[in-house]
Order: C-alpha cells, then sequence, then structure tokens
C-alpha cells in the first residue's frame, strides 16, 4: 500500500511537473481566402484573414482573435506574420493589406516600395500614376473610362 501511494504521488507531482512547463506556441500562419495572410482559429479549420484580427469581433468560435495577449498591445502582441511595418517605424498595418492596391500606410510603402515586394498591378488594375491619395501605383479598372480623371496622364479615360 505504501508503493501504490508513493507511486500515485510521483504521478501526481510529474502531472503537475508538465503542466507548469511552458508549452510550445500553436501556429496559427494560415492562408486565408484569396491567398490572404490568415490566422488559425482552435478549430484548426477556420483561418479568418489578419485585419480580422483584434477588430473587436470574433470571428473564431471561442473568440481567440480577440484575445487580450494578442490584442493587448498592438502591434507587438501580434505575431510577426500578420504584421507588416510601414517605411515610417511609426505606422504598420496588417500583412493581409500589403499589396491590396490600397495606400494603406500613407506613404505607399505598403504597395510600391522594395519593402512590399508587391507584383505588376493584376489584370483588374491599370498602371498609371494615380492622382488620387487613396491608390499608389495601379487603380481599379473599374474606374477606367468613368468620366473622372484618376491617372496623371489621362491613361485611365482614353487608353485604358
Amino acid at each position: 500500500s505504501a508503493v501504490a501511494l508513493l507511486i500515485l504521488a510521483a504521478a501526481l507531482a510529474l502531472g503537475v511537473a508538465l503542466a507548469l512547463l511552458p508549452r510550445a506556441p500553436v501556429n496559427r500562419f494560415c492562408t486565408a481566402p484569396n491567398n490572404l495572410t490568415g490566422f488559425l482559429c482552435d478549430n484548426r479549420v477556420t483561418c479568418v484573414p489578419a485585419s480580422w484580427v483584434c477588430d473587436r469581433v470574433s470571428n473564431c468560435r471561442n473568440g481567440e482573435d480577440e484575445q487580450e495577449q494578442l490584442c493587448g498591445d498592438l502591434p507587438h502582441s501580434l505575431p510577426g506574420y500578420l504584421v507588416f511595418r510601414c517605411s515610417n517605424p511609426t505606422s504598420w498595418v496588417y500583412a493581409d493589406q500589403r499589396c491590396n492596391g490600397m495606400n494603406d500606410c500613407g506613404d505607399c510603402s505598403d504597395e510600391t516600395w522594395s519593402l512590399a515586394a508587391c507584383p505588376p498591378c493584376g489584370w483588374e488594375w491599370w498602371s498609371c500614376s494615380p492622382v488620387h491619395y487613396e491608390f499608389c501605383s495601379c487603380i481599379p479598372r473599374r474606374l477606367c473610362q468613368d468620366g473622372i480623371q484618376h491617372c496623371l496622364d489621362w491613361s485611365d479615360e482614353f487608353v485604358c
């Protein structure tokens, strides 16, 4: 009976010790729809776009995309793969906002500079020097021939 009690005590001590060991962080990187960088929920199936993390809306069943440890000190509390650092050291955007055609950094560093490494304009975009602050080096083709100048050279109205 003393041996059984000793074995039980050892098993209990081992269980407590294992529970106290730091756990390896769960890899939550995934690819969301439209090839966007994403955050993998606890169910290991749902992948939400990076910009949906810490947006005050729970997109994961257990709300892990809005937890304090993840959202407490943005962007420092986020895993690096969810963050794109703009050329201005105080500015950042979510990784899925890089190369989306929009001037999210405010200086186009998320679209045109070597930091972003964006491919050329896709087929839904027209390459030009935009006149509007929201675009960087491409405009959506839906803006072509709409009677409004979006490109400095007017190519969106006469060529696109």
